[in-house]
């Protein structure tokens, strides 16, 4: 209460355009402040519909927290942790509201993918009226949420908490289903369903194409957090999963997957390091993933780029040929370009690599639709103002339009493409593009006396 009253309330709060859903973040800091933690969390639910998942992992200090005006002279209000406070309140108490449903219209929507974007549009699509169905591969809902977050920094409960909220909203949940496999987007729309939102995420891992990447103990960083989250490798044998168990980790990148990555490495009981090309300025992770790694005792091996896996006769992984970096000029990201130090190779000893340099989406999708049109890197095209792809009735959002991105900004994009969903659903066609932005007021130059 005596952090979120330090909220100025701001006539024009910089913080709620920050937010990638615009959240009404003053008027939920009010309510707490006032002692009015339910009613907070359900002022929140008004547009965020995860707000125990963003609390948690949304990078705030980014986005809403950035243009908090106290930033000017002093640190800003916790939006983040006030946010993850009050959605936990809610929950605990067992004071869960459901928000009312409209009128049911008889529109049928299948989402595919049951990560953060395709659980927005759901949210909002029941509560409009509509029928959802929401079709997800995996045995479990949540998406990267659930398989590539470990349960340290998001518990399962807690994404568990939050689908159930949508199923007692009427949600229907099919899990084990490969839309592209069992049915195609085609198939479904000349079915029972009037439009499709494809919310199926990146999760096919990069890799750095260096000698020794296919030997045994080298894992993308998708299927090393899959075993140890979805799949309770760690658990072995009670799970039947391969465990994943090794004496010294070691993780390429400087992401927040990377962080996730070499965490749970030190909690399977293995020593674990990051390799890094970059300076740790230059490191995409949060500050607090970073920070959070080095207090458990990660070791960084910075300005280190890996040139080779070393396997013994057995084809497993003994260890990693390195060369040292340096920066140079900056490269297209505006980064300075590390560039390879002559003569400086050496080797890390270790027996397992994970590799957490990105991800791009699985091309099953767009080779099962005919007329879907993608970018040069794979991802889905669409109308920045309703998410529509190229073909009429079926819509996008999250990484497979973004590449890897945050959890709210996928979120944002669900909620774009909900409302647009919604209008077509109604009227058969899509909602006008917002008129641009009145040019800026030329300031009136006085007269030099």
């Amino acid at each position: 209460m005596i952090e979120a009253a330090r909220c100025l309330a701001c006539k024009k709060p910089k913080c709620v355009a920050g937010c990638p859903v615009n959240i009404d973040i003053p008027s939920f800091l009010h309510l707490i402040e006032e002692g009015k933690f339910v009613e907070a969390a359900q002022k929140i639910k008004e547009t965020n519909p995860l707000p125990a998942v963003c609390g948690r992992v949304c990078p705030q200090e980014e986005q809403c927290e950035k243009v908090c005006v106290l930033t000017i002279k002093h640190e800003s209000v916790a939006i983040g942790r006030l946010e993850r406070f009050a959605a936990d309140y809610e929950r605990n108490a067992g004071k869960i509201k459901l928000p009312e449903i409209a009128e049911k219209t008889g529109k049928n929507v299948a989402i595919v993918g049951a990560g953060p974007a395709g659980l927005c549009v759901a949210g909002d699509l029941i509560i409009a009226g509509h029928e959802v169905t929401v079709f997800e591969a995996l045995q479990k809902p949540g998406g990267v949420l659930m398989y590539g977050i470990p349960d340290f920094r998001l518990p399962e409960e807690i994404i568990n908490a939050e689908v159930q909220t949508l199923s007692d909203l009427g949600v229907n949940f099919r899990y084990d289903y490969v839309v592209g496999r069992n049915d195609t987007i085609p198939e479904m729309l000349a079915g029972d369903f009037d439009a499709v939102f494809i919310g199926s995420g990146a999760g096919l891992p990069s890799f750095q194409g260096i000698p020794g990447e296919n030997l045994i103990g080298v894992f993308s960083a998708n299927e090393y957090l899959t075993r140890a989250n979805l799949m309770k490798a760690y658990r072995f044998p009670e799970y039947d999963t391969p465990p994943i168990e090794a004496g010294h980790v070691t993780t390429i990148g400087g992401g927040n997957v990377a962080m996730d990555s070499a965490r749970t490495a030190l909690r399977l009981g293995s020593r674990s390091t990051i390799v890094y090309r970059r300076a740790r300025e230059q490191m995409p992770a949060r500050d607090e993933e970073i920070h959070h790694a080095e207090e458990e005792g990660i070791k960084f091996n910075l300005l280190t780029n890996p040139t080779k896996i070393l396997g013994n006769s057995r084809r497993e992984v003994i260890g990693m040929e390195c060369i040292r970096m340096e920066l140079g000029e900056p490269d297209d990201s505006g980064r300075r370009r590390p560039v390879p130090i002559e003569g400086s190779e050496f080797e890390i000893e270790c027996d397992a690599v994970v590799v957490a340099i990105g991800n791009k989406p699985n091309p099953l999708i767009p080779q099962t639709m005919e007329g879907l049109e993608l970018t040069r890197w794979g991802t889905v095209v669409t109308e920045e103002h309703t998410m529509q792809t190229s073909v009429e009735g079926v819509y996008a959002g999250g990484d497979i339009v973004s590449g890897a991105a945050t959890v709210i900004s996928a979120m944002g994009q669900g909620k774009v493409a909900a409302r647009a969903m919604d209008h077509y659903l109604r009227t058969g066609k899509n909602p006008d593009p917002p008129p641009p932005p009145p040019p800026p007021k030329e300031k009136s130059k006085k007269k030099k006396e």
